[in-house]
């Protein structure tokens, strides 16, 4: 190990566009609509969810342009903040990235991946046979080892040691991935609206009522907010090709493309899925879908009982797509972490041979496989959007703070719309922040906890940073 190799350049923008819709397309957009729809309870409600949800993604990656074209470095959105804001905030967000948002979403995407190769092999069991329950303030969870948790912990073994082995490698496994990710959410939204599509269905779920009886939009905007945490968790994670901006080959005009093509592609196809779903499945049907496998109860309505297979074998893809990207970018924050003396040392070196962070990918995938154990998915969506609902904001901020600051600085690409697109973001996101806090506490103040708890670690770290550069100071004049 050695902190002299650098990264390889080897992500195209084409890879990089792969990395953003890679990563936000896992098994949210199979899974949150039944949640959001027992929430909402009306179909035109659902999709205005899932509208709100992409326009708030897409004027966000439009406002991070200019921050990623700005600070073209690994470490993405943590660098953002450290300039933007304040070295603080910016430890604040890679110490909740690691704690719970990078590796709380891997562990979710993790469980998914194996709840549905368990369609495939029944043995692999979601019963605990070692383990006992603990009581949250989001409620009771059963820790311990179950079949299906090992496998999740196996495929991010795996995925963990494909990044290690080299970038090309886990780039060329991202775009492949997506490709079939892309041509499988476009085959079913084919599917579902046009070839298969029930007439009777269509009528009963887009002929009714906008608003569930007697409720007003001014007093049901609260509830779609928070409705929002499935389908804000199944569009997140665009902003990690920014994590990676040391291995793009031109990065500073590369990622603010990737963001915005990546977003507005996911959103177009998530919005179309829904309606996919809504033209084959009955309201009812699909806010009760066992386990809430919506695409799964879709395409049994299209093919039968070899849809619960087909749909099955496309999410296993999806989700180990989406956990490639996860673990590929996340690593290179803890790694600019360390750059900083703000995270292990040994986390900031290069593997001297692949040019890899490994030691920081092998402690993320330590960390993930622990949250696994968990074995939850809905618990860890909620802690997740949170604390990443408000470091977005608070990124979003930090671009108008560099606008007074740095007016001079060298933007080789502007936010589109500046002020009032970001504006309208940093309200949006302020907006939905709020809500969840109100609607949502036993998930949404147990994320302040951590994310404050951040604060005395932060000066923990540089006190001892200092405490080690006296020394060697000392020595060296000794």
């Amino acid at each position: 190990m050695t902190a002299k190799p650098e990264f390889v350049k080897a992500i195209s923008r084409l890879d990089a566009t792969a990395l953003v819709a890679g990563a936000m397309i896992g098994s949210g957009i199979f899974i949150v609509s039944a949640d959001i729809l027992r929430q909402v309870h009306t179909p035109g409600v659902l999709l205005l969810v899932w509208a709100v949800s992409g326009m708030v993604t897409v004027l966000g990656a439009l406002a991070y342009g200019e921050l990623a074209a700005m600070f073209p470095h690994a470490g993405g959105q943590y660098v953002y903040l450290r300039e933007g804001i304040s070295p603080l905030f910016g430890y604040l967000y890679g110490w909740t990235l690691f704690l719970v948002i990078q590796t709380g979403t891997i562990a979710a995407v993790a469980v998914a991946f194996a709840r549905f190769t368990a369609v495939l092999f029944p043995a692999l069991s979601p019963d605990v046979f070692v383990g006992g329950t603990v009581q949250l303030p989001s409620g009771p969870i059963e820790v311990g080892l179950s079949a299906q948790r090992i496998f999740a912990i196996l495929s991010i073994v795996v995925l963990t040691w494909i990044n290690y082995r080299g970038v090309k490698t886990a780039a060329f496994i991202q775009t492949s991935l997506t490709a079939i990710k892309v041509a499988t959410l476009a085959g079913l939204v084919l599917l579902g609206a046009a070839l298969f599509r029930k007439p009777e269905v269509v009528a009963a779920n887009f002929g009714g009522a906008w608003l569930p009886e007697g409720a007003s939009l001014s007093a049901f905007l609260p509830v779609i907010g928070a409705a929002m945490v499935g389908s804000l968790f199944a569009m997140d994670a665009w902003n990690n090709v920014g994590f990676a901006a040391d291995e793009l080959k031109n990065p500073a005009k590369d990622i603010p493309l990737a963001m915005g093509l990546g977003t507005l592609m996911v959103t177009v196809l998530y919005l179309l899925s829904n309606v996919a779903y809504l033209s084959v499945l009955p309201a009812d049907a699909m806010a009760h879908a066992p386990q809430d496998r919506v695409g799964t109860a879709a395409l049994q309505a299209m093919f039968g009982p070899a849809g619960l297979y087909v749909m099955a074998i496309a999410i296993m893809i999806s989700t180990f797509g989406c956990n490639n990207g996860l673990i590929l970018s996340g690593a290179r924050v803890y790694y600019a972490m360390a750059r900083d003396d703000l995270f292990f040392r040994r986390t900031g070196t290069l593997h001297v041979v692949h040019r890899t962070p490994t030691f920081a990918l092998v402690v993320q995938g330590i960390w993930t496989s622990v949250l696994c154990l968990s074995g939850t998915y809905s618990q860890l969506l909620d802690y997740v959007v949170f604390a990443a609902v408000l470091f977005y904001m608070l990124t979003a901020i930090g671009l108008f703070a560099l606008r007074v600051r740095r007016p001079d600085a060298e933007r080789p690409v502007r936010a589109v719309g500046y002020p009032w697109l970001p504006a309208a973001y940093v309200l949006a996101t302020g907006l939905i922040g709020v809500d969840l806090l109100v609607l949502k506490p036993q998930y949404t103040w147990p994320g302040l906890i951590i994310v404050a708890l951040g604060v005395p670690v932060y000066y923990l770290w540089r006190a001892m940073t200092r405490g080690q550069e006296a020394a060697t100071e000392g020595t060296r004049e000794w």
